[in-house]
């Protein structure tokens, strides 16, 4: 199990985690396989044991492995999940990568168009004003994991245009694009969260059969600028069967 390439240019810690990660999506490790001791890992990937813990810590919070006192870290099974928004937001800034374990992505496609009523609604314009529409499909092992929109401001569209073309995004995602564009970085985000029965536009997007009856979640992100001005309005359908787990930090 050798590191990867020096040309990785992520954090000694993402790269470990990233390793591993990627180790554990091709089956290389199954469940119940052992990972090296932090000692080990400190060791073989020339790192301190600090660096070696965080690596371990984000797969333990990616619940792909979970420490057994007195044996080690073990691979677990991995969950059928959903990640919202905001969390492959999150993911991004701690492992560089906003995909899940065993996540791609497929039929991106972007463009500037008229604003639907309930978008117009979130960014205060008019029904029928230019907004950016940029969506894609997430998918696993296990078939459709979510389709996610991303609504933008249609000015960014100007500074860059490659937010406007049918593929996936260089360089980091839509807000790490217009922070360095622009200087204005989400400080502040809303997370609202429900379900309801997929209407015949879910049951299309998310490839099912329009006969299909099924419940969905349905997950938004607002992020925020210092001014409280919208930067991008995010919504993720997630698939039926997909369960949803938040992590928290809670004090002794």
């Amino acid at each position: 199990m050798a590191g990867p390439p020096r040309a990785d240019n992520r954090p000694p810690y993402a790269r470990i985690a990233g390793h591993y990660r990627d180790l554990i999506s091709s089956g290389e490790l199954v469940p119940g396989d052992l990972l090296p001791s932090i000692k080990a890992l400190a060791n073989e990937w020339h790192v301190g044991t600090a660096t070696a813990d965080r690596a371990m810590r984000v797969l333990r919070e990616e619940r792909l492995v979970q420490g057994i006192p007195g044996v080690g870290t073990e691979v677990t099974a991995r969950p059928i999940s959903l990640s919202s928004g905001s969390e492959r937001h999150d993911r991004s800034g701690r492992t560089q990568s906003a995909w899940g374990v065993g996540e791609r992505s497929s039929g991106h496609t972007a463009g500037v168009i008229e604003a639907p009523e309930d978008v117009a609604l979130v960014f205060g314009i008019s029904p029928g004003d230019n907004v950016i529409r940029r969506s894609r499909v997430y998918r696993d092992d296990h078939g459709i994991v979510s389709h996610s929109t991303s609504w933008i401001p249609a000015e960014f569209g100007e500074v860059l245009p490659e937010l406007l073309r049918n593929e996936r995004l260089n360089g980091g995602l839509s807000l790490d694009l217009i922070a360095r564009a622009s200087g204005r970085r989400a400080v502040k985000r809303e997370d609202e969260e429900g379900a309801r029965i997929a209407t015949a536009q879910d049951l299309e997007l998310l490839e099912l059969d329009r006969r299909t009856v099924a419940a969905i979640l349905v997950l938004t992100s607002k992020f925020l600028d210092a001014d409280g001005e919208l930067l991008e309005y995010g919504v993720d359908l997630g698939a039926p069967g997909r369960t949803r787990r938040t992590l928290t930090e809670v004090g002794p």
